[in-house]
């Protein structure tokens, strides 16, 4: 078992502060990832998406079924538009176009994750309408699940369930809606995130500002059944990514609402996470394991934090959420974290937690992580 000690990391990250820019930063990592995404494109079939290293260091590939599969596209998409190369291009739109099977999903939210990152993305980047399609169908279909008595969008399941559970990621997937509403103009998919929000800042929080990660409601009553940290350290602990998801699902709230309720909710959270971040800005897995700081870091969760972290500076000019995300993005960025060329079969990050209660996907690297994180220099460069 690999642990993440925060003297190797502090250290490895001021070496690099020392000598670059945020731009030498951000063109670094950017071209280490267009080789290392070929490479990973090599190892995968036609309807095959790269999911995780296993504990023998082989590559887990999986279909597009499973909910990260719109990440790797994304980061291709991410990758394209910093290079400019049509190479790069071509194989973001080829694994883009590998999810159109996903158009008529009605299994559970994540059709948010898996169009955002891919279809969003290149309709931002190109701006060609062939690309609106699956963000409509999608949204309709995560705009399906929404039960009014509740006032949220069910997570998975369907109504043949009596509970209906909602997760604190939910959050990173009403951008989807948001995003088709300025599209197409329509107020129902705003109204829906608007509330599906709310309710999760009133039932997901604790008074510090720490989330649980699960929500179970009744579905009839619109009642709290109970509340649980099912990847997390125990039912009441502060679960890293669950605290990621819930600051970045917040600022985006506020980016596309400008409804100050979300921002504050957003600085909320943020200071809290602050409070408790390691010197080097890689938060544990879990900020209340008992075993810290003997225990693992997070890397998918400092990356999804650090994305957040740079659009609250861009929304507020509060210099505290800049010196954050560049704490985080200079150490993610350090040979601590970051694969060496032709290392771990084309990931760009390593070190993160899927579900460690689970024995899932434990200090590897995610698709999500290096989506995040390329998210994350793609701001900050500028």
């Amino acid at each position: 078992m690999i642990k993440r000690f925060a003297c190797l990391t502090v250290l490895a990250a001021l070496l690099v502060s020392c000598t670059e820019t945020p731009e030498k930063i951000a063109d670094r990592v950017f071209d280490l990832a267009s080789t290392q995404f070929v490479m990973l494109d090599s190892e995968l079939g036609p309807e095959e998406c790269p999911r995780t290293l296993a504990q023998d260091g082989s590559l887990v590939k999986t279909d597009i079924g499973w909910w990260c599969s719109g990440f790797f596209p994304g980061s291709l998409w991410l990758v394209y538009e910093h290079s400019g190369d049509e190479k790069y291009r071509t194989l973001a739109d080829n694994h883009t176009a590998r999810l159109e099977g996903l158009a008529f999903r009605k299994t559970d939210h994540d059709i948010g994750f898996q169009i955002n990152c891919s279809y969003l993305n290149a309709l931002r980047i190109t701006g060609e309408n062939k690309y609106m399609t699956m963000p409509e169908l999608g949204a309709r279909r995560l705009s399906d699940r929404f039960n009014p008595k509740v006032g949220a969008i069910r997570s998975w399941g369907d109504d043949s369930d009596s509970t209906f559970r909602v997760i604190v990621d939910n959050m990173m997937n009403l951008e989807l809606l948001l995003s088709v509403s300025e599209l197409d103009s329509s107020p129902m998919m705003m109204e829906i995130a608007q509330t599906h929000a709310l309710t999760t800042m009133k039932n997901h929080f604790r008074p510090d500002y720490s989330s649980y990660h699960l929500v179970e409601y009744d579905t009839q009553t619109g009642n709290v059944i109970r509340k649980r940290t099912v990847q997390g350290y125990s039912d009441e602990s502060m679960w890293a990514r669950g605290e990621a998801w819930a600051l970045y699902g917040y600022t985006m709230m506020y980016r596309k609402t400008l409804d100050s309720r979300f921002l504050t909710q957003a600085e909320n959270i943020a200071r809290l996470v602050m409070n408790r971040l390691p010197d080097d800005g890689i938060p544990y897995w879990d900020f209340d394991d008992q075993s810290v700081p003997d225990t693992y870091r997070d890397a998918s969760a400092a990356a999804i934090m650090s994305s957040a972290f740079i659009q609250l500076y861009m929304l507020t000019g509060n210099r505290s959420y800049y010196r954050t995300a560049d704490r985080q993005i200079r150490t993610l960025a350090s040979d601590e974290y970051l694969s060496a060329p032709g290392e771990n079969h084309g990931f760009l990050l390593k070190h993160c937690v899927g579900n460690l209660p689970g024995n899932s996907e434990v200090d590897v690297p995610l698709t999500y992580a290096d989506y995040y994180f390329l998210e994350a220099l793609r701001l900050y460069s500028k």
